[in-house]
C-alpha cells in the first residue's frame, strides 16, 4: 500500500541533453518550473532526476529550489552508476555533485556502466512513478524510449514540454 501511494506522489523527468535541444537553457528551464509547480500543486511530493546533463539537471535544481520554501519535497537522483559524470566538463560536474550533496536520497542502477544500465535507470524511474515530465523534440534516443515505456505503463500520465 505504502509503495503505491509513494508512487502516485511521484514524478520523475526525462529530457534531451542540450546539444540535442538547441533551445537556451533559460526556456526549457522556465517550461519546467511551470511544469513542477502544477505538480506539486496536483500533490506530487517526491522527484526523481535521472542525472544527465540537461534536462534532468535543470529539473533536480528546480526541484532543489522549490524544496527550499517546501521542505516536504524530495529529490531522488537515479544514477546508472558510480563515476557516471568522469568524463564530463568541469561546469556540469559541479552541477551534479552539487545536486547530489543536497538530494534526499541517491540510488545507483548498477555498479559499473554498460550499455543496458541507461534504459535501466528509465524504466526505474518510471516504474516508481505516476508522472513523467518530458523534454522531448521528436528526435530518437533514451527519451523516446523511456516515454515509449511510459505509455504503456497502467496509470502514468505524460507531460511533453515541447519547442518550437
Amino acid at each position: 500500500m505504502e509503495e503505491t501511494e509513494n508512487r502516485r506522489q511521484t514524478c520523475c523527468f526525462t529530457g534531451h541533453r542540450p546539444e540535442k535541444l538547441q533551445v537556451p537553457e533559460s526556456l526549457i528551464v522556465e517550461k519546467l518550473d511551470l511544469a513542477i509547480q502544477t505538480a506539486i500543486c496536483n500533490g506530487y511530493r517526491t522527484f526523481i532526476s535521472g542525472m544527465a546533463k540537461g534536462v534532468d539537471i535543470w529539473a533536480a535544481e528546480q526541484v532543489l529550489s522549490f524544496r527550499k520554501c517546501n521542505p516536504q519535497l524530495t529529490l531522488v537522483c537515479a544514477i546508472p552508476y558510480p563515476g557516471y559524470e568522469r568524463r564530463w566538463d568541469q561546469k556540469w560536474k559541479t552541477r551534479f555533485q552539487d545536486i547530489i550533496q543536497t538530494a534526499n536520497a541517491v540510488h545507483y542502477i548498477s555498479q559499473k556502466a554498460s550499455y543496458r544500465v541507461y534504459q535501466a535507470r528509465n524504466v526505474w524511474m518510471v516504474d516508481h512513478s505516476s508522472l513523467v515530465i518530458s523534454v522531448y523534440n521528436g528526435s530518437k534516443g533514451g527519451t523516446q524510449n523511456t516515454l515509449a515505456y511510459a505509455k504503456k505503463q497502467p496509470g502514468c500520465a505524460i507531460e511533453v514540454l515541447t519547442f518550437p
